[in-house]
């Protein structure tokens, strides 16, 4: 139990309960991260966890949208230092993506403990949304497409991009030629470049 010189704000003791649930997964992997094993291993009373996360899915979907967030927010500061060159923008976004995969190995960890989960289904399909807005809106300037032709096969690209890292994590690919793989998809399937 924590004491009155070493209690956080409510959002403090939220970022280190994520802290530590994160070294949980990253060490022994999501089976060993539930409510009672994140509570003795932040040195709290469970009350605390449940009061932050109510239920273990609710605790792995609040990993997981954290895990997501960073991920996003590294992708737009890459976008926002690219060259303004078709190309370039998809291959940042090419590495970007697979960063998440190589850096952060517990997103992938965290969303198959949550398959079949109707709320994390949901956030999913929400968050890949906006990650394909994303991208859409990145190539825009450079692609002779409608804006919903160019959102669809961005969304193909994803789809690909999931399927190339599979490949990653299994080993028979390296980061390098994922990036390459993806960076093509994205110029040929979206017309980036076309538009001059």
């Amino acid at each position: 139990m924590t004491t009155g010189s070493t209690r956080l704000s409510k959002l403090a003791r939220r970022e280190q309960l994520l802290d530590t649930a994160m070294a949980i997964v990253r060490a022994h992997g999501t089976d060993s991260l539930t409510l009672l094993s994140l509570a003795e291993a932040a040195g709290v009373s469970r009350p605390i966890v449940y009061d932050h996360f109510g239920t273990r899915p609710g605790l792995l979907i609040a990993l997981y949208r954290r895990l997501d967030e960073r991920h996003r927010v590294a992708s737009k500061e890459a976008l926002r230092d690219a060259p303004a060159v078709p190309r370039e923008i998809a291959r940042v976004l090419s590495a970007a993506y697979f960063a998440c995969a190589t850096d952060m190995p517990e997103w992938t960890a965290v969303s198959a403990a949550l398959k079949g989960n109707p709320e994390m289904d949901a956030i999913e399909r929400e968050l890949l949304d906006d990650y394909t807005n994303l991208m859409a809106t990145a190539l825009r300037p450079y692609s002779g497409l409608t804006p919903e032709a160019l959102r669809l096969r961005c969304a193909g690209a994803l789809g690909a991009a999931e399927a190339i890292a599979a490949e990653l994590n299994r080993g028979r690919v390296t980061v390098a030629d994922a990036v390459t793989a993806l960076t093509d998809l994205i110029v040929g399937g979206t017309g980036a470049g076309t538009r001059v």
